[in-house]
């Protein structure tokens, strides 16, 4: 398998394999009126971050934690030097310094089933980590603690490599939080590389640590969960099974196209669904340039490949492979998100070129990619094949996001967007300058009346029905006494009365155009007789949802959408967890 900075993995199922300026950039929805009628995608900048945010994650209903490259230097300050980390405050659009001692550059992270935020990894440029008194990341383990102040005071984050640290070094790391709650940390490297990865830490380890430390993997390292993972280097992808050690061999991706770093696409697993949950996933975007090719004899204008591909992991969808479908543009750097509807965004990145900064032959300033994607796409993984893509009514930004972009779903609903720095420091004159700005993405939904939740539990076990409290817009479809007590998921149409989901989300860890531990299981649900009372059976154990932290988004009438509220699932405990719930069983691949 060839060497790359980070492989693509996500985990599948038991068995299976500047400055502020708050102007407006694009709105179509300005009267409240007008929304209700015809709601439209709203795009605005409203905030900047104070440092670049290379990694971005929800860690809160009101916080974001941000980390980027000790050496980048930016404008917010603690200690006397540029911050490195902050936590994002969404309800005020403000940063807050927090102390990082180790360089958290390229680091990945996920929250264990606890609850506690845990960032692994990170590099060490002498010449810059030296000059923020920045202690060598590669192999640190950084722990924020759940925070329950709104604004994040007295919420600090725990880093000291001499006390907790991975056992080998790794920068790029990939990392996922798996069925027993811990997290398992996939290859990187060992040494800073410029382009390709030429110092490769074939191997992946768990945190908290178990089985001895780090165990060598027959391949560039690429982990799955039995709980199983799938995994993606290059153009091939795998499933790799943990308590059985084994891998199973899948498909390649169609037509060379490869999607990993340096060559970065990106990669999502489809909403599950009950009661089979049968996981499918799509890669989109990358490029067919052959690895191995000297970064100097490839160019900023190198076309990105514009192809999704689909694959369902089961026997018979292995056997069938991956289909091919098209967005309407070709993507380098995308990420892509689910959305509390099911569908999912792809946005940011650039047309042509290749991750990284001044390696190719003609870099754009100091980019290695070029022509900005500044218009998401909207994919829809209910359509027909070739009709799941589209850009209607999506909003078109201003600001090129680049190489170390970065965003999240947020607790509302809408999408923060932040970073891009494809230079090594902040360099604010180059065509792809370092980016402070922060917009904010708000689908449809946000304009119009939205159902509240209330009564959501702190934490409720797997299996279990549990209730909710619901208060729902008046519309003249959900109040018809025949649907009272009637069952919905996410395909029930209630014998064609209204359309209603619940997603059970895992809002993910950005970086790098992957979305690290992102989930989203459809919850069985039935709206009681009182039209205020929502039953819910959570997941079936805890390899559809692996246990910690989610959020409840309730979906009614295609286009009412609540705002999230967070729950527990599972016990709560440290990992590493036992198996709860039901077991199930799964066809062999």
């Amino acid at each position: 398998m060839p060497s790359i900075f980070r492989s693509l993995f996500l985990p599948l199922l038991a068995g299976v394999a500047a400055a502020t300026n708050n102007t407006t950039i694009a709105t179509n929805a300005t009267a409240a009126t007008s929304a209700t009628i015809n709601p439209q995608w709203t795009l605005v900048q409203n905030g900047t971050t104070g440092i670049l945010a290379n990694q971005m994650i929800i860690v809160s209903p009101t916080l974001a934690l941000l980390f980027d490259l000790a050496g980048t230097g930016g404008p917010l300050q603690i200690n006397g030097k540029s911050a490195w980390g902050a936590l994002y405050d969404l309800e005020t659009n403000t940063p807050r310094a927090i102390d990082v001692v180790s360089d958290t550059f390229c680091a990945s992270g996920s929250i264990l089933s606890n609850g506690t935020m845990v960032s692994v990894g990170g590099d060490y440029i002498e010449e810059l980590s030296e000059a923020f008194n920045a202690e060598n990341g590669t192999n640190a383990v950084r722990i924020f603690e759940p925070c329950d102040t709104p604004d994040g005071s007295g919420c600090e984050l725990y880093d000291d490599p001499a006390v907790i640290h991975l056992t080998v070094p790794r920068w790029y790391p990939s990392s996922v939080r798996i069925y027993d709650g811990s997290l398992i940390v996939v290859g990187g490297s060992f040494n800073f590389s410029f382009f390709y990865n030429t110092f490769t830490e074939n191997s992946f380890e768990f945190w908290p640590p178990k089985d001895n430390g780090a165990q060598t993997c027959s391949r560039a390292c690429s982990p799955s969960p039995d709980g199983t993972i799938f995994m993606i280097s290059g153009n091939q992808t795998i499933i790799y099974d943990i308590e059985k050690k084994t891998e199973t061999r899948l498909p390649d991706l169609p037509n060379n196209v490869k999607i990993a770093n340096p060559f970065d696409g990106t990669a999502q697993m489809l909403p599950l669904s009950p009661p089979d949950y049968i996981p499918e996933v799509v890669a989109c975007g990358g490029t067919t340039t052959t690895e191995g090719i000297l970064p100097i004899q490839l160019s900023s204008q190198d076309p990105a490949s514009s192809q999704c591909s689909r694959i369902t992991l089961t026997p018979e969808g292995i056997k069938q492979g991956w289909a091919v479908e098209h967005m309407p543009e070709q993507r380098m750097l995308p990420e892509m998100l689910h959305l509390p509807t099911g569908e999912l965004l792809i946005i940011n990145g650039g047309q042509t070129g290749y991750s990284g900064f001044d390696g190719v032959y003609d870099p754009v300033g100091n980019s290695n990619a070029d022509h900005p994607n500044y218009t998401p796409t909207l994919y829809n993984p209910t359509a027909p094949l070739g009709q799941r893509m589209s850009k209607e009514g999506l909003p078109t930004s201003n600001i090129a996001r680049m190489y170390h972009s970065t965003v999240t779903l947020t607790p509302s609903g809408s999408f923060m967007i932040a970073g891009s720095n494809p230079n090594i420091r902040q360099n604010l004159t180059v065509p792809y300058a370092t980016e402070y700005r922060v917009e904010h993405l708000s689908p449809p939904y946000m304009s119009l009346e939205r159902p509240i939740l209330s009564n959501v539990p702190a934490k409720v076990a797997f299996n279990t029905e549990f209730t909710i409290n619901i208060q729902i817009p008046h519309v003249p479809a959900l109040v018809n006494p025949e649907i009272k007590g009637k069952s919905f998921s996410n395909s029930c149409h209630n014998n064609g009365l209204t359309h209603r989901e619940v997603a059970l989300m895992d809002l993910g860890y950005s970086s790098h155009s992957f979305h690290s531990s992102a989930r989203l299981v459809w919850l069985d649900a039935t709206l009681e007789a009182d039209q205020k009372t929502l039953r819910l059976t959570s997941p079936p154990n805890n390899r559809i949802y692996p246990p910690g932290i989610a959020w409840i988004y309730v979906t009614i009438a295609d286009r009412y959408v609540s705002a999230g509220s967070r729950i527990m699932i599972g016990n709560g405990a440290s990992p590493p967890v036992q198996d709860q719930g039901k077991q199930m069983s799964w066809p062999k691949l």
